[in-house]
């Protein structure tokens, strides 16, 4: 008995160590993020292409369009960060403090979900922190102009309603339908709820199935009613699938989780009883499984994965809650290793939008836009918005109708023989975003102005060269 003694003190203190690592690094790369939610540095592509849907919300324009803007996504996050954009005066800026807001939301439900789930302060501390670095080392998502973690939120605000001793079953159900009109992919919690719900008490599980649906078909029908769309229809926008696009995500996902991930199926295996081990291990394998099935798309990023990540970071709090004390030091070494071997090998690339010296080229690509008259093509659509710029082209959705044959680049290929477009901004001529027809047509009608860490420029040939 004394001999044990040294051993839990020692598991005490790593368990701690590890918990300030996590809390510093965590807080590092937040507060890294916090400080540029201002500033005009394009962080991801997805900013402007939702900055320019969000002002169409509040300005009154189509949601839905059909020219050359295509929208994949439910309408709720555009209204949202339209109307905090009048007071921003800047959707990107509003769109990056919804998006911090709602990571704080998703860190704290992990814990108060941990906490009703029986999990000690520490236990659930250690859940909302491994979630939390895990999203700021391999992810851009924190702070960034995207309604994905605003979904999480409210979903997870749902699942703390269902957790607490007074079951709230249809205030959850409409929190996780709300979250669905928010971001449509995030389907995992709510099926593992539904799931849960029937397995433990099938009155509950009918009510919340009902529920979700009629305020799913609501959504569907108020969306049909006053702006005239198809959600159905408008969401299947053409992707191309393909296999290697799914080793890709899960080798980034697996190269930070995979210890988590065999964590969860062993606790699952050892406590077959315990209610919220299941509910954690049916959202965790739910999530995984759609977020390697979305993974086989174009264009999806870390985030798919995000559902996952919440679900881990439950799990892991659950697992170190059902530790004996003198494993806990070393199990929570063990699961948060991983994530700094990928802070180490990402960190730099993670690094460079936030760095001085691409903080200079970005205003004067914003005013090469800005200065050559007339509609543009930006393939991040960032600069494109800060230039000023309207009828909005999108590159990425229409390369991807382009490549399955959905959509012809005729409209396009004609537009850039008019030389319709005063400049053209891609990521690379040579990973070009359409197809060889397109660039035929560009290459005989534009010339490259400026070439920078933000792509390639384009102006018409024949144009003064630009700045």
């Amino acid at each position: 008995m004394i001999a044990r003694f040294p051993a839990l003190r020692l598991s005490d203190a790593l368990f701690k160590l590890v918990l300030m690592a996590l809390a510093f690094v965590a807080a590092s790369l937040l507060l890294r993020d916090a400080l540029v939610i201002g500033a005009h540095v394009p962080l991801d592509p997805n900013e402007g292409w939702n900055a320019y849907l969000d002002r169409a919300a509040i300005s009154g324009g189509s949601l839905y369009p059909q020219g050359l803007m295509i929208n994949n996504y439910p309408p709720l996050s555009f209204y949202i960060v339209g109307a905090l954009s009048t007071i921003t005066g800047d959707p990107i800026v509003a769109g990056r403090l919804v998006s911090l807001i709602a990571f704080f939301a998703v860190a704290g439900g992990i814990i108060a979900c941990l906490r009703e789930m029986g999990a000690d302060v520490l236990a659930s501390l250690f859940g909302c922190l491994f979630f939390a670095a895990s999203l700021l080392i391999a992810s851009d998502y924190v702070a960034m102009n995207d309604p994905q973690l605003l979904g999480h939120a409210l979903q997870l605000a749902g699942l703390s309603l269902l957790m607490q001793s007074r079951r709230n079953v249809f205030a959850a159900a409409l929190l996780m339908a709300v979250a669905l009109f928010v971001k449509h992919s995030l389907l995992a919690l709510p099926l593992a709820t539904m799931a849960w719900l029937w397995r433990r008490d099938r009155a509950d599980g009918a009510r919340f199935t009902m529920a979700l649906l009629i305020f799913c078909f609501a959504g569907l029908a108020v969306t049909r009613f006053f702006l005239d769309a198809n959600l159905f229809t408008a969401l299947d926008s053409p992707r191309r699938w393909a296999f290697a696009n799914f080793l890709n995500g899960a080798k980034h996902f697996s190269s930070w989780a995979g210890i988590a991930v065999i964590a969860t199926a062993l606790i699952a295996w050892q406590r077959p009883r315990d209610e919220a081990v299941i509910l954690v291990a049916l959202y965790a394998g739910t999530a995984l499984l759609l977020g390697g099935l979305f993974s086989f798309g174009d264009g999806v990023d870390a985030n798919i994965f995000f559902d996952a990540s919440i679900a881990l970071g439950l799990s892991v709090g659950l697992v170190l809650l059902h530790l004996p004390a003198r494993w806990t030091g070393i199990a929570a070494l063990g699961l948060a290793a991983p994530l700094a071997l990928c802070l180490s090998h990402t960190y730099s690339e993670a690094n460079f939008p936030y760095t001085e010296a691409f903080a200079r080229e970005v205003p004067r690509d914003i005013a090469f836009l800005r200065l050559h008259p007339g509609p543009a093509i930006c393939e991040n659509l960032t600069l494109c918005y800060w230039a000023g710029k309207d009828e909005p082209v999108d590159v990425f959705n229409l390369s991807e109708a382009f490549k399955t044959h959905a959509r012809s680049d005729a409209e396009l290929i004609g537009l850039i023989d008019r030389r319709h477009f005063g400049s053209v901004m891609l990521d690379s001529m040579n990973d070009f975003a359409f197809g060889p027809d397109v660039k035929a047509a560009l290459l005989a009608h534009y010339r490259v102005s400026r070439d920078d860490d933000d792509g390639v420029f384009l102006e018409p040939k024949g144009a003064p060269a630009g700045p």
